[in-house]
């Protein structure tokens, strides 16, 4: 009896094992046709109409996701192409393309030639020039004194951040600026006798024009009188505002509060610098004063600035004490029908936020110097306090009054919020022709280290000063 109890529990283990296994094949036979079938959902795929299983496609939700790389590509053709249907202001209005064409060419006046339009900061797409054309360009066979030629550049859609419209006999019509008009630049790539590098090359997207003297460009208007009429003052006090900004500069605030002057004994113009639109992925509020984000910030200059038809609405604008130009002309609701910016708001903020910091160029900086000065950044400078790795701004309300950074409070009360954002470090590198804080106050980055060295008493080095600067132009 006992054996045959042996056997029977013998058996019966062989069994249970057999069974294990079966469970353990069947299980992962399951669960290798989940995973086809998961990827067959993903690929969009399925069976035939007569096989007995019916097609999986993606769930809506992630169809979106999938096709996010789309939005991107129409967000870069907005950022370099569109204008928001502000041709309306630049040519109809200021007649900006008169000017330009000049007296021989339909407009008026002595026109713009290449060389001036290159002299005030306007740079060529190297990409939309026939090759014929370049190949001249390279012999000096192009008249770079002639507006004929600065209207052919723009029938040929090659100069960044602005379009030409022209009638059927090719005359110009109208003039209309995009994003790329002050947040793109060209690279080095091509230079020609008479055309330095950095002129004429390939679209460098979201870097600030540090050359665009927009205040010049403006002044190149034959009539000013609606920007007069805004602004409620005389035409020449206009000029001579505009003619303040200098190159890499440009006044937002003006249009909002009519402040065309820094006080006496303040530094710099009321303009500030052109900021970069580039390593804006994972920051919190836009521009040095921090008005909103991303897309307010894109709808307050393709309407407020540029002048594009579209829908803008924030009711910090009413306050006529602080924003008198603002509330008297109704700024804090504009409402254009057609409207052609808000749609578009997305798209373009979907390719801002793809435009990642540039990356130093080899040799740039003092790669053993930076090691140590990341030690300083992080520790005895307290730079890292706000300026927090990786962003390098704070991850939140990144903004602080001016008397925590120690200066004075004449841009922070331009702005809603009366407070400096922290500014993100990375790509230092790549604007710093123009200075650095929001006005360009200090020259260099060893006046900024030698600004929170006093202001904080960090008792920095001269040898940790340096290293700290390395450490800056390698981010």
């Amino acid at each position: 009896m006992r054996g045959n109890l042996v056997k029977k529990f013998t058996d019966n283990k062989k069994e249970g094992i057999m069974r294990e296994n079966d469970m353990k094949r069947f299980v992962e036979g399951t669960s290798l046709l989940l995973l086809v079938c998961a990827i067959l959902a993903f690929l969009g795929c399925g069976g035939g109409s007569g096989g007995g299983v019916s097609q999986v496609t993606a769930a809506p939700a992630d169809a979106v996701i999938i096709s996010a790389s789309q939005m991107v590509q129409e967000g870069r053709q907005i950022f370099r192409f569109d204008t928001f249907g502000d041709e309306a202001f630049w040519g109809d209005t200021l007649k900006l393309h008169q000017a330009i064409a000049g007296a021989a060419n339909g407009g008026v006046g002595a026109g713009v030639s290449p060389a001036t339009a290159l002299a005030v900061g306007l740079k060529i797409d190297l990409d939309a020039l026939p090759a014929a054309l370049v190949t001249q360009l390279q012999n000096g066979a192009v008249d770079l004194a002639s507006p004929a030629t600065t209207l052919a550049l723009l029938k040929l859609n090659s100069v960044v951040g602005v379009t030409g419209f022209f009638d059927a006999t090719g005359n110009i019509t109208s003039l209309g600026i995009q994003c790329a008009f002050c947040h793109s630049t060209v690279d080095n790539s091509f230079s020609a006798p008479g055309i330095p590098a950095g002129n004429i090359g390939r679209r460098l997207d979201g870097w600030n024009n540090q050359d665009l003297n927009v205040g010049a460009i403006v002044n190149l208007s034959p009539d000013l009188s609606a920007v007069v009429a805004l602004l409620g003052v005389p035409d020449a006090t206009v000029r001579a505002v505009l003619a303040g900004w200098g190159p890499g500069k440009y006044d937002a605030e003006l249009f909002v509060d009519g402040i065309g002057a820094v006080p006496a004994g303040l530094p710099g113009s009321s303009a500030t610098l052109i900021p970069p639109a580039y390593g804006l992925a994972g920051m919190n509020l836009h521009n040095s004063a921090g008005w909103g984000g991303v897309s307010h910030w894109n709808a307050f200059v393709a309407i407020l600035e540029m002048h594009g038809k579209g829908t803008f609405y924030d009711p910090r604008l009413r306050d006529a004490v602080k924003f008198p130009v603002a509330a008297a002309n109704g700024l804090d609701n504009v409402r254009n029908v057609p409207d052609l910016v808000t749609a578009k708001l997305p798209a373009l903020q979907a390719y801002q936020l793809a435009i990642a910091a540039p990356t130093p160029l080899p040799g740039s900086f003092d790669a053993a110097a930076a090691l140590r000065g990341q030690i300083v950044f992080n520790g005895k400078a307290r730079c890292a306090t706000c300026h927090v790795p990786p962003l390098f701004t704070e991850p939140g309300w990144n903004m602080h009054t001016p008397a925590e950074i120690g200066i004075d409070a004449f841009q922070a009360n331009r702005s809603p919020d009366g407070h400096y954002r922290t500014t993100p470090l990375k790509g230092l590198w790549s604007h710093m022709k123009r200075g650095f804080y929001h006005d360009g106050r200090f020259a260099t980055l060893l006046d900024v280290v030698n600004h929170y060295d006093t202001f904080l008493v960090l008792g920095l080095t001269v040898a940790e000063k340096a290293d700290l600067v390395e450490y800056l132009k390698s981010l």
